[in-house]
This record gives C-alpha cells, structure tokens and sequence, in this order.
C-alpha cells in the first residue's frame, strides 16, 4: 500500500472536500481523484459516498479512518526520530529565527561564540516566524528557534529568556504625538494600529492589547505586516501606528518613523529559545547549554 494514497484518502476524509484537499497535497483534483479511486480498487471497497454536492464516508472509509491514522502518526514519529538521529550523527543543527530576533542582536550573540568553536558542525538557519518555528520544532524540522513570547509551545518544548526590552510606540510622518517625549497610552485610542501577522495573542499581537488595556480601549486593529520590520514599513506609509521592541528603534531607522518610549511602568517583551526537552543530538545539546548560559546572564 503506498503512503502517497493513504495520505491522499486521509486529506479527503479530514476535509470532505476534493478541491480543499488537493490543494492541501499540492496536487490537482484530477490526480487526488484518481489516487482515491486507485486505493479504492486496491482495497475492494468503497471509502467515499459522492455526489454532485457532497462527499461522505462510507461506513468502510469511517474504520479505516479509525485504523489508518494511529498507523501514519506512528510512521511520522518514526521518520521524526530517524531525521534528528540522522542530523545528530552528521552534526547539523537546524535554527529558525524572527527578523527581529536577528535585528536585536540576540540570536548572533547567543550562537556566534559557539559556532567560531565548532567550526566542523553545520549550522542551517531558516528565517520563519513565531508560530511555524514552533510547529517546525514539534515535528522535528527544527532543533532550536528564537521567537519572540509570548508564543505558545506544545508539550516537550521548551523556552530559555534570552533578552527583556521595552517596547515603544512607532508614530508615523507628521503624527501629533511625535512633539511629546513619552507617549500615553490612552493617547492611541482611536488609532489605526499595525500589527504582525500573527496568532491571537501572540508577540506584538498580546503587546498591542497590552498597551490597549492600560488605556482603557479596544485597539483598533487596522493593518496587518509579515513581520515587524513590514509592520514599520506600514508606518512609514502612514497607515497607522505601531507597537514595537526597543531594539527595532535602534537598528531601523526608516525615514518618517518616529519612536517614542511608553508613559509609565515599561511594558516588556522577551526574546525567548525554545528547544526540545531531552534533547538527543550531542551537537544541539551542546548549544543548547551555552544557549541557557547566556539566557542566565540575560535573564
């Protein structure tokens, strides 16, 4: 039985959509059809009931159903195990990182050290952000990320503080606010606020409603960018305003952004390195501990 067909069977039963499935696959819904219909004549039994408007499982598709998915997650697990072995035998360390976790400093100064003593160890790095780190982490496509928090993590990962900093309030072209020294927050309601592309809650996205909650309104949330470098391109344009990392102020420097501190106690935002608990790989074990060094000299 090929896995390609098993996966497509699943795809359809978890959707009950053709088109929404191939296009998950990446395939036609032409080629999708055909591989259901392959694994329906290798099986002798009808998984789907089709018509013109809907699909359905059959009451073989449903035990199927039942039965396949504990057998592809184990086969997952499985090719999960054998990629790190494999990675932890090679010594290559996969590292995603946000921009602003590279535009902080952060991430440099937390591996720089490190790698100049390892030079025989391969480090790859993918620039992701926050939330498909996590996921990437999870599944084994990552050994260590550097997100910003708050982020949510699943059961056996794990998170070391890297660097706290204050955010600021990033004011487009000719913003009335740009004359004062320190800004209210009360003063930003009713503004237009850019935020990253995030999940509810996390990163900027939590640090928007913060500064939201100490003034006493719901953000309007206007604009969405990638992430914060895009968010501050945004402002540049004059679309909103922005709340942002102490250290985006100090290494973007975009012509008619102005960033001004918050009034008040600081509102503080965290770089963080999450990691899998008991890792396994010497070489990522190994920067892993001097990653919790530094986050203990940060932290």
């Amino acid at each position: 039985m090929e896995l390609r067909l098993l996966r497509a069977f699943v795809a359809v039963a978890e959707t009950l959509h053709f088109a929404r499935a191939a296009e998950s696959l990446g395939l036609s819904p032409p080629s999708l059809t055909e591989q259901v219909q392959e694994l329906e004549r290798r099986l002798g039994a009808r998984l789907f009931i089709r018509s013109k408007r809907s699909v359905a499982l059959s009451d073989a598709g449903k035990l199927f159903l039942d039965e396949l998915r504990p057998a592809l997650a184990q086969l997952d697990r499985a090719e999960q195990v054998a990629r790190l072995a494999g990675r932890g035998a090679r010594g290559i360390i996969e590292i995603g990182f946000g921009g602003s976790a590279a535009l902080s400093g952060v991430l440099a100064q937390a591996v720089a050290a490190w790698r100049r003593e390892h030079p025989e160890v391969e480090l790859h790095l993918h620039e992701m952000e926050s939330a498909p780190q996590i996921e990437a982490l999870a599944e084994g496509r990552l050994d260590i990320a550097f997100v910003r928090a708050p982020v949510t993590t699943p059961p056996g990962i794990v998170t070391a503080r890297l660097r706290r900093e204050p955010i600021f309030i990033a004011l487009p072209p000719d913003h009335p606010l740009i004359a004062e020294e320190t800004i209210s927050a009360a003063a930003l309601a009713g503004e237009p606020f850019i935020i990253p592309d995030l999940e509810a809650g996390m990163s900027f996205h939590h640090h928007t409603l913060a500064v939201a909650q100490r003034g006493g309104f719901a953000p309007r949330l206007a604009h969405r960018g990638r992430d914060l470098i895009a968010v501050a391109t945004l402002v540049a344009l004059g679309l909103g305003v922005a709340v942002v990392p102490e250290s985006l102020c100090r290494t973007l420097a975009l012509p008619g952004v102005t960033y001004r501190p918050l009034r008040g106690a600081p509102i503080l935002a965290d770089i963080v390195a999450a990691f899998r608990r008991g890792e396994a790989a010497p070489a990522t074990r190994e920067l892993i501990r001097r990653i919790r060094q530094f986050a203990g000299e940060e932290g």
